[in-house]
């Protein structure tokens, strides 16, 4: 064997190693998401070790699916297990990243992203062969996915931290202006500044009935009356100089055509008011993202949500990982004089967008 053949051979052997871990972890993303939505992660995070039997009677689970669950996600290194008394216990620095009461940082959550995807992969794959997208009526629990992501960033940061990022802006929200949020999926942050700021005036558009339901239902239950719900293709606005802020929270890079909507956000704001944009914290560049700490994860959601349900509808199809560079441009060329970029502690996975029209 030469030597070139003889680096081949470890070259191969290692990668063949890489591709059974990537293998393997795939299977316990899944297993990490039965965990966060049967809530084991949060029951076995309050318990001393414990049987199979154990944490299936405090979860009120079957034992004998509990079992195998631990099984799985013992020998991936996640959850510890003594053999002599057959007890599992979940090491706190583990629960740190798997269990609600991580809010932002329970990692777990983003998992029951790859189940989700899943269910579309043979759609997926007859568009890689045809062209086309597809459409967001097939992705299911998507919108509820998205709401729990989003509101475990907006329940800890939205008033304090990211409504502060803009100088004044809180001043100006007691006194009562008024405010749109474009892409609002099912309302919460809405519903979030209006409990707060109930001398402001609120409306949220979405072109995702059930979102909107969702929304007007959570304003009733928080007793929030300066909140409103509208269904709208937000291509279009259909106003001009009427808002004071308009926000988009992680929406903006989903749109069919997202530099018509950036345009018609300018046009439906007032000359002195504001643009609050929050989109994903990327590079425009694939070789700067070559670190990015979700980097495989964003690109894939992209093929497999994003970049699709985008073209489905004959959009751009702009992808998830737009990154800073076009975003400024985009914004730039909707109309909106200047664009500072913000980042914050509590959102790694995120830019937020300051845009002015003066």
């Amino acid at each position: 064997m030469t030597a070139t053949d003889a680096e081949f051979a470890t070259r191969a052997e290692a990668f063949g190693g890489r591709m059974l871990e990537i293998v393997n972890d795939g299977f316990l993303t899944l297993m990490i998401s039965v965990g966060h939505q049967t809530g084991l992660f949060d029951i076995m995070s309050s318990m001393p070790p414990a049987t199979s039997a154990d944490i299936a009677r405090a979860a009120k689970l079957n034992e004998r699916y509990v079992r195998e669950w631990l099984a799985a996600l013992t020998v991936g290194k996640i959850v510890d297990y003594e053999a002599g008394t057959q007890t599992f216990a979940l090491p706190p620095e583990h629960a740190a990243a798997l269990t609600r009461a991580a809010g932002p940082e329970n990692i777990a959550s983003f998992a029951q992203y790859i189940p989700m995807a899943a269910t579309v992969e043979a759609e997926v794959v007859d568009c890689f062969r045809n062209g086309g997208g597809v459409p967001y009526s097939k992705y299911g629990r998507f919108q509820q996915l998205m709401a729990e992501e989003s509101a475990a960033i907006h329940d800890v940061a939205l008033i304090d931290v990211t409504i502060a990022l803009v100088p004044g802006l809180p001043e100006r929200l007691r006194e009562g202006i008024d405010v749109a949020d474009v892409g609002c999926g099912s309302g919460h942050a809405l519903n979030l500044l209006g409990r707060e700021f109930p001398n402001s005036r609120f409306i949220g558009y979405d072109f995702s009935e059930e979102g909107v339901a969702v929304g007007r239902a959570e304003a009733a239950v928080m007793g929030v009356t300066n909140t409103r719900f509208e269904v709208r293709d937000v291509t279009d606005l259909g106003v001009s100089d009427q808002f004071d802020l308009i926000t988009a929270f992680d929406a903006i890079h989903d749109q069919a055509h997202p530099a018509q909507v950036l345009h018609s956000i300018a046009e439906a704001l007032k000359a002195d008011g504001t643009f609050l944009m929050v989109d994903i914290q990327a590079s425009s560049n694939l070789e700067e993202n070559m670190e990015h700490p979700l980097g495989p994860g964003m690109y894939a959601i992209s093929t497999m949500h994003c970049m699709t349900v985008s073209l489905a509808l004959d959009g751009d199809g702009l992808g998830t990982m737009w990154g800073e560079q076009v975003a400024t441009r985009m914004l730039h060329e909707a109309g909106f004089a200047s664009v500072n970029v913000e980042h914050v502690d509590a959102d790694i996975f995120n830019s937020y967008y300051i845009a002015r029209k003066g």
